[in-house]
């Protein structure tokens, strides 16, 4: 499955609404199927940015997120914005999330003017 970082960040913000951050979320996201969602959840846990738990049997593969990190909200701080956002993603492209995390700052650092 290719890692689609629309999703990834769509979880991120739904993330940032849960009140509860000790129990895992089970989410939906727009016309993801479940099985999307739950490797993005995976992928995110293993970059750090979210804390997940593994619910998968030897039927199915299914994790659940439970809350952003530290690293998770700086991230989301940089890619909250939605002109920011879709300006670096249509520039950079598919780029590693270490690069994509440095061209958001950048953004929001031009669109604050500093």
């Amino acid at each position: 499955m290719k890692r689609d970082m629309e999703l990834c960040r769509a979880i991120m913000l739904h993330l940032e609404t849960c009140e509860d951050t000790m129990a895992p979320q089970r989410i939906t996201v727009g016309d993801f199927t479940p099985e999307q969602v739950s490797y993005h959840v995976k992928l995110l846990a293993d970059a750090g940015l979210i804390e997940a738990l593994d619910f998968s049997s030897m039927d199915s593969f299914h994790w659940d997120p439970i809350r952003l990190t530290w690293e998770g909200h700086e991230f989301l701080d940089a890619a909250r914005d939605d002109s920011v956002w879709n300006k670096v993603m249509r520039e950079a492209g598919e780029v590693p999330i270490t690069v994509l995390k440095e061209l958001l700052v950048q953004g929001v650092r031009v669109a604050v003017g500093l």
